[in-house]
């Protein structure tokens, strides 16, 4: 069935992604005949879910209990505990399983559609936009708005005369600097300063010179200056650290790693969670039971051979050494350095196109119950436009589902009679 020719109201969404394309969503299914443009100012909509989870769509996490859910936001925490309450991961699921999209659970709780292929995503939401009859605009970004006495809204597209709107929802990402939150700005929102997070740390040392691509299971990186600490999958790339252990590390200190200019102390426990003396005792043990086998060649923690081999050498221990062989010395230099390994952070690294950000607009200024300014009736805020980011895992998209979904439901509401 087609729209009315004249709709009953008339929404402007700014940013064509997870969120603002969710809002729209939203928005059409609660009011069919609103009138509803998503305007996007690249060639392609819905980018960042394309190569998300290299490429297979990292959708959300299957934690679903709101209280547990918020403790993976290191920013916007408090915020979100209503609205997870309203849609979480369970609600999202559900939708996606409605239009024919089924998700599968990883070990470390992340969902992915069973097709392995982030396309399975784009395809569903934008065929549910088509069928909406919501209109798409690429290429199309929004220079200025101003607000009319009616308390419209007037958009002033980079190409094209103004138009006007009952309701706006900004939904235009966080950006790498103040542009992307030029519009709020101009309608009275103040701005969280803006950081990177989810990045990897650049470290050049020989102790790991060489042995890229290698993953520890379940390894400890903390930042002592900081007082922050993770756990995770750890992994050695050809610029240094990286992995969920890393990235989360990297969320939870993203200003504090800002004001010092990403250079840094990380500890590093390979082993996980042993402190230095259950390492030892390992050690102790592992003499004990291997005998004239050699250190390097079998290893009692759960590490890879190549990285053992490497540990082993930095604790002086020569190739031939057998277990039987190994002072008391030895034994604490290599416990030492299994569980507090010490590296210096000279910079970072991003995925261009997939970053977060943390920052973006006051959390205080916005009404968590329809996403609405506080400051400016009929405007709405979702995903990563506001001051909220997530850890690794599938938490970023949540918060775009969840506030994309609560802004696309008040922002559909009829208007109010005179």
């Amino acid at each position: 069935m087609s729209k009315p020719s004249h709709p009953s109201i008339r929404i402007a969404v700014v940013g064509g992604g997870a969120a603002g394309i969710f809002a729209a969503l939203t928005a059409a299914e609660t009011n069919p005949n609103a009138g509803i443009v998503v305007f996007e100012k690249s060639p392609r909509f819905l980018s960042k879910v394309k190569i998300s989870g290299g490429g297979r769509c990292n959708v959300t996490h299957s934690c679903f209990d709101p209280k547990e859910l918020i403790s993976r936001y290191p920013r916007g925490s408090k915020a979100l505990l209503g609205p997870f309450h309203r849609w979480q991961p369970r609600d999202m699921i559900d939708w996606l399983e409605m239009r024919g999209v089924a998700l599968k659970t990883e070990r470390d709780g992340r969902m992915f559609p069973t097709t392995d292929s982030s396309q399975t995503i784009i395809d569903c939401l934008l065929d549910a936009a088509s069928v909406s009859k919501i209109e798409l605009r690429s290429r199309a970004g929004v220079s200025s708005v101003t607000v009319d006495s009616e308390s419209r809204f007037l958009l002033s597209p980079h190409s094209g005369p103004a138009e006007s709107y009952d309701r706006l929802i900004i939904a235009s990402g966080g950006g790498k600097s103040l542009e992307a939150h030029a519009l709020a700005t101009s309608l009275g929102h103040n701005i969280a300063p803006l950081a990177p997070s989810l990045f990897t740390f650049h470290i050049e040392d020989p102790r790991i010179e060489g042995l890229q691509g290698l993953a520890v299971p379940n390894a400890t990186i903390a930042c002592p200056q900081a007082r922050l600490k993770q756990s995770g999958p750890l992994l050695i790339t050809h610029w240094g650290l990286s992995g969920p252990a890393a990235l989360k590390l990297s969320a939870w200190g993203a200003r504090a790693f800002a004001s010092c200019d990403y250079r840094f102390e990380v500890a590093v426990n390979w082993t996980g969670r042993l402190d230095r003396q259950a390492a030892t005792d390992a050690l102790e043990q592992a003499k004990g039971a291997k005998g004239a086998k050699l250190v390097n060649s079998d290893t009692p923690f759960d590490l890879p051979k190549r990285l053992w081999v490497r540990l082993v050498r930095c604790a002086d221990i020569s190739d031939r050494t057998p277990y039987s062989q190994l002072s008391k010395a030895n034994l604490q230099t290599l416990a030492t350095i299994l569980v507090d390994s010490r590296f210096h952070v000279s910079g970072k690294s991003m995925n261009k196109e997939e970053f977060v950000t943390c920052g973006g607009v006051e959390l205080k200024e916005v009404d968590f119950k329809r996403m609405e300014s506080k400051l400016r009736p009929g405007l709405h805020f979702a995903g990563e436009a506001l001051d909220i980011d997530g850890v690794t895992g599938g938490f970023n998209f949540q918060a775009a589902w969840t506030t994309g979904r609560i802004a696309g439901l008040s922002a559909a509401e009829p208007k109010s009679e005179p």
